[in-house]
């Protein structure tokens, strides 16, 4: 709480037709948080969601991903338990997301590899020596981002998207482990966006479930492309997993790193539906390599 910025000022009200002016605008923040705030107090969040994600989702990238993420969590927290402090949450995720809107360049999956052979072939970007839009701006050059982009195989129905979606938070997650060292806290969001378009699929309809693979996978891709090292360390320089999932999330807890404690959120789920012992071990690595708050 004692990090928390004062809530910025709204100074011209969104439109309900003519919003496109303002989306991506950082100016317009308190604007779009006091949309957003009618949005959700107005009519059943759902139906705002159903609105707002297919205009949002093209923009994936906003705030290095946090807009999604931060939607993400608020759908997950309101499918278990619907109140005004929820709600009120996704009014401020949405109005952020829609506030720092960036699009990354895409294309639709249409090859033959799954996600975890798909993130290996993503290109690196030449200059990793800025902020993340000077690294996002180098993609549209980028030799070979297209085809790797191109790479995954393409979901034929809503429960495809949903299993590659489920397969890409997986392969990111684990990725982490041995690349953390290109960028700690950035190369996390590779795991937590698509994880955050993962826990919002229930509460779309199905028809916007393969859009949302595209802009997941071209999320994760981008900060792979953007932040990952030359090479990953070898498996055997790298810590395993000798704690219990409820001991590793205690300890991120502890930690107090929102970051690491995201990370902990998704590498725990990724641990439930598969075993994996490295997205454990992921989280370890997290807190070896992240200084505490």
């Amino acid at each position: 709480m004692r990090r928390l910025d004062d809530r910025p000022r709204g100074a011209c009200p969104i439109p309900a037709v003519g919003w496109r002016s303002a989306l991506g605008d950082p100016r317009r923040l308190g604007d779009w948080l006091a949309f957003f705030d009618r949005e959700v107090t107005e009519q059943p969040w759902r139906a705002v969601l159903e609105v707002w994600w297919p205009r949002l989702v093209p923009g994936i990238a906003a705030g290095a991903t946090h807009g999604v993420i931060r939607t993400g969590h608020a759908v997950h927290a309101l499918l278990a338990h619907e109140d005004g402090p929820r709600l009120a949450e996704l009014g401020q995720a949405l109005g952020y997301w829609a506030a720092r809107w960036q699009q990354v360049p895409s294309a639709a999956p249409s090859g033959t590899s799954g996600p975890a052979s798909a993130l290996a072939g993503v290109p690196r970007i030449a200059d990793q020596s800025a902020d993340i839009d000077h690294r996002l701006g180098q993609l549209t050059g980028l030799s070979g981002w297209p085809a790797a982009l191109a790479a995954l195989r393409p979901a034929a129905d809503a429960g495809q998207a949903r299993d590659l979606l489920a397969g890409l938070t997986t392969a990111a997650a684990v990725r982490y482990l041995p690349n953390a060292h290109g960028s700690p806290v950035m190369l996390i969001h590779s795991a937590t966006a698509p994880m955050a378009v993962l826990r919002t699929l229930p509460a779309l309809p199905s028809t916007q479930w393969v859009v949302s693979l595209h802009a997941a996978w071209a999320a994760s891709a981008a900060v792979t492309a953007a932040y990952a090292p030359a090479e990953p360390l070898p498996r055997h320089a790298l810590p395993t997993a000798h704690r219990s999932a409820e001991e590793t999330f205690a300890l991120a807890v502890r930690h107090q790193d929102e970051h690491v404690i995201k990370l902990a959120d998704t590498c725990l789920d990724v641990h439930r539906r598969t075993g994996c012992p490295d997205a454990l071990a992921a989280v370890t690595r997290a807190m070896e390599l992240i200084d505490e708050p």
